[in-house]
């Protein structure tokens, strides 16, 4: 298979999808599993949430994406991996409806437990994806059980290998840190000096549980590239920037290094993925290829032309999102009122003066 053909144009665009979502859901991720840690009361944990409120199901539209041009462009591929990985992927789906859900009820009632229920179902909502993403991507390029028509074979428990443990790890660090930087840029007055703490702390974390999960990576590659040591030397040195930059309180800066560990990082794990779409661990069984498991070059090609009509728009209308509510949020933005009867009352209250 050429490199330039739409099998790869489609397996690098799949990537990027992969890229997005990361960056973009690994920062509301983040926001979401330090709700309870960086808040005091239940006007921080509103300012918290609005913070993500209206980007966060935006941000999921980038899995949906990339689930349906694999699909669409790979049916093999999406074949093998949900059934391969179908208890895992039922989890993340079951943590995400939760999660999605428990910001839409969070505010419908003031009681501490009602209230207190659904902060744990965002929590949780957030830090199940965000271990089983890592699990997962791992598992995918490090090798996984197969059988010779393709078809994954393994149990949960194949599943949980050291190198795809620190791969969880990896991942949950790095949302964690994404999300703090990100409060620190979002927020106001005590609420940014906590996420800035929190950065401070968390993100040198992260940056040695991601050296370290791309040394193993190289290490246990069968063919390390010249892509492959540009992109993870790129994510080591931008997640180590970002950590001696949270500690220098400059917010933006920390956060740009900490999505750029994101971007090249899984860049680097396509890049050693590449030509194959799954790694084999099974002893005289071959890998899952781009060209084994792609759709004909009919379908590739229609999907190219509304992928060229349709995505442009689509970053256009994100990017006017995030530049709309891109201001910062503090208790004072979100304390009066707190609900929309409150508003209604307010304006009534105001009209009749």
């Amino acid at each position: 298979m050429s490199f330039w053909s739409l099998e790869t144009l489609w397996f690098v665009l799949i990537a990027v999808l992969w890229v997005g979502y990361f960056f973009l859901e690994g920062f509301d991720f983040g926001v979401g599993m330090l709700l309870r840690r960086l808040s005091r009361d239940d006007v921080d944990r509103r300012a918290l949430i609005h913070t993500i409120g209206p980007v966060w199901d935006g941000n999921e539209v980038w899995l949906l994406t990339a689930g349906g041009a694999t699909f669409a462009a790979f049916p093999e591929w999406y074949a093998s991996l949900f059934s391969g990985f179908y208890l895992p992927l039922v989890i993340v789906l079951v943590a995400l409806i939760v999660r999605g859900v428990a910001f839409e009820f969070w505010g419908k009632h003031d009681a501490p437990r009602w209230r207190a229920t659904w902060e744990g179902a965002i929590v949780v909502g957030s830090l199940v994806p965000s271990v089983l993403w890592g699990v997962a991507f791992a598992n995918i390029v490090h090798g996984i059980p197969m059988d010779a028509d393709g078809e994954v074979t393994a149990s949960l428990l194949d599943l949980l290998g050291p190198y795809a443990l620190l791969g969880g790890l990896t991942t949950l660090l790095l949302f964690l840190a994404h999300g703090a930087s990100f409060l620190a840029l979002r927020t106001a007055d005590d609420l940014r000096e906590r996420a800035r703490s929190t950065s401070r702390a968390i993100t040198p974390l992260a940056a040695a549980s991601l050296v370290g999960f791309l040394a193993w990576t190289l290490a246990a590659s069968d063919e390390v590239t010249a892509g492959m040591l540009a992109a993870g030397g790129a994510a080591a040195v931008a997640a180590v920037a970002a950590a001696v930059l949270s500690r220098t309180g400059r917010e933006a800066l920390t956060f740009a290094s900490g999505g750029a560990a994101i971007v090249a990082a899984v860049a680097a794990l396509f890049l050693d993925l590449w030509p194959n779409v799954l790694v084999s661990s099974t002893a005289g069984v071959g890998s899952l290829t781009v060209a084994e498991a792609a759709s004909s070059h009919y379908t590739l090609t229609v999907m190219s032309v509304v992928a060229l009509v349709l995505v442009p728009l689509v970053l256009l209308y994100q990017g006017w999102t995030y530049y709309v509510f891109r201001h910062r949020i503090g208790r004072g933005d979100v304390e009066p009122p707190r609900t929309p009867l409150d508003i209604f009352q307010r304006e009534r209250t105001a009209g009749g003066r």
